[in-house]
């Protein structure tokens, strides 16, 4: 699951991403209205937590400007504002819950993994190759009818090299895709996760390395 949390207090903003790591969720992070519009531009996230007193770009027209690109994604605003009015105002503009400051970690946690399965976007299809079957919607994998238990992070490594299609993808697309813009590329974790995939998978090989460059299946 992906999310985006938009704080303009930014020890805040950076503990929020942290606490939502820790649940194996992929979190990026926007310290302004602008900087939020530019990532949704070009990452499609699954929920959104996001501020209404924003600078830049206020979070009221974040929330509306979402609304008019017709964003699959789920929008959690986060407010000081707790007056009934407040948050009838908040939900007119498109967002799909509205949390009042200060809340419980654990709250914010479940509403956003409630807002997550609401997502109107539709399961894409299963894909095969090499004898490889991915399906996205039960998350399960076959190669040659054997199903093969992958962890989450391995299932979606997979499934970013199936959809490339034979193409080369690079370490950092597929960091950016399977973990977060903010995932450190010396710690191995992606090398540790294609060498479990890779032995999960059986022979022959199916996963090439091209150094210096990514890898392709």
């Amino acid at each position: 699951m992906r999310v985006l949390v938009v704080e303009d207090e930014e020890q805040l903003a950076d503990a929020l991403a942290r606490g939502l790591r820790l649940h194996a969720l992929a979190v990026d992070v926007a310290y302004d209205g602008q900087e939020a519009l530019e990532l949704a531009a070009y990452v499609d996230y699954d929920v959104i937590v996001l501020d209404r007193d924003l600078p830049e770009v206020h979070g009221d027209d974040v929330c509306r400007d979402l609304a008019a690109r017709s964003a699959a994604s789920r929008i959690l605003m986060l407010t000081a504002a707790g007056r009934v009015r407040d948050r009838v105002d908040g939900l007119s503009l498109g967002a799909d819950d509205y949390l009042v400051k200060p809340f419980a970690f654990a709250e914010l946690v479940a509403r956003v993994r409630t807002l997550a399965r609401r997502s109107p976007r539709a399961a894409p299809p299963a894909m095969e190759r090499a004898g490889v079957r991915l399906d996205p919607a039960r998350r399960t994998v076959t190669r040659d009818g054997r199903e093969i238990g992958l962890n989450r992070k391995e299932f979606d490594v997979l499934l970013e090299l199936l959809r490339a299609g034979g193409n080369l993808v690079s370490s950092a697309e597929l960091l950016r895709a399977v973990w977060d813009e903010y995932a450190d590329t010396g710690t191995g974790v992606l090398r540790v996760t294609l060498t479990s995939l890779r032995r999960k998978l059986g022979a022959p090989p199916l996963i090439e390395n091209v150094p210096g460059k990514g890898y392709r299946f």
